[in-house]
């Protein structure tokens, strides 16, 4: 048969790029079977884990006499470079933020919530040299981590202090910075995330989470708290409130609440444990308690002393307005 019969019939397709289609399908399926076997796709996201926990802390127990932790009490409220984050709190505003020492565990806070914290702590960490779980106890404890109520509006009962971590913003004045303003450029010192929740147009912030959280562990860190729960991380939390006995109640638990963590993990909504809390009192706040009941009472017994002399004939006219039998009786049952 003549093959220019046929010359101008079509000529079968070529095979080669059927071959190079199927051989790009092959590879990109073998491609998708590594990755499931490697666990980089076809699973659930885990999200954002928390920093890990630089060191599991044992429980204290106590060892410094107490005449030693009072005498520290005094040259520590001597030698002060800045007023506590609540200044000078009332009676009334005591009682508040003792109740609100109360361990609101049942509040529940989620997870995904959480997660854009995380490399805020981390940073501040890393960048102030102050281990991540006293930051997180100290956000805990101050806002339930950015959930309390006001958190990123206002200022707290005392008129005083806002934002996640509740700086004081009014301490200051005529010359004197406040608080906020001593650390506030402290975000400029790390890297900020490139998205976190309420992130604010300006800074900083005292409603700014990274603002907030940096200036945190600054402070801390000037107060002698490093990577290690103990003595020095105690202090610094009794700093950061205030120096009365709502702020012994406060370092106690915030403390313990970070030690529990490093014992067991790091827990959202666990509450912190009292045996802790018993442990760090017995260890770091009770010496200071004792001493400042110590101080409280010289200072009432002094006053007492002004009191009796101001009954005199010689100084009567500098009496107090108190009756004068109060006085009489006041001062015969300290004679």
């Amino acid at each position: 048969m003549s093959t220019a019969r046929y010359a101008s019939a079509p000529q079968p397709r070529s095979e080669r790029r059927a071959w190079a289609l199927a051989g790009a399908v092959l590879a990109a399926g073998l491609a998708a079977l590594a990755l499931a076997l490697t666990g980089v796709v076809g699973r659930t996201r885990a999200g954002v884990a928390p920093p890990p926990v630089l060191v599991s802390v044992a429980t204290p127990v106590p060892s410094a006499p107490a005449s030693a932790s009072a005498a520290r009490v005094g040259a520590r409220a001597r030698g002060r470079a800045h007023d506590a984050i609540v200044a000078h709190p009332g009676a009334g505003e005591q009682r508040a933020a003792a109740r609100s020492l109360l361990d609101a565990s049942e509040v529940h806070i989620s997870r995904r919530w959480m997660e854009g914290f995380y490399p805020i702590y981390a940073t501040a960490q890393r960048t102030f040299g102050v281990n991540w779980l006293l930051i997180a106890s100290i956000h805990r404890q101050e806002s339930a981590f950015s959930t309390a109520p006001g958190t990123y509006v206002g200022l707290n009962f005392a008129h005083c202090c806002g934002g996640p971590m509740q700086f004081n913003v009014r301490n200051g004045g005529a010359g004197v910075p406040s608080t906020w303003e001593l650390v506030a450029d402290s975000y400029v010192y790390g890297a900020r995330p490139a998205r976190y929740d309420h992130m604010t147009a300006t800074h900083p912030s005292v409603y700014d989470d990274f603002d907030a959280i940096m200036a945190a562990a600054h402070l801390l860190s000037a107060d002698g708290a490093g990577y290690g729960l103990e003595d020095s991380s105690w202090w610094a939390a009794y700093d950061y409130y205030g120096h009365d006995a709502t702020g012994v109640s406060y370092a106690d638990q915030v403390l313990a609440r970070a030690i529990g963590w490093s014992q067991h993990g790091f827990c959202v909504n666990c509450g912190v444990e009292a045996p802790m809390v018993q442990a760090v009192y017995a260890a770091y706040g009770r010496p200071v308690l004792e001493a400042l009941e110590a101080e409280a009472a010289e200072a009432a017994k002094a006053q007492a002393a002004s009191a009796c002399a101001s009954s005199s004939p010689a100084t009567r006219s500098l009496a107090p307005a108190v009756p004068p039998s109060r006085r009489r009786e006041s001062c015969a049952r300290r004679k």
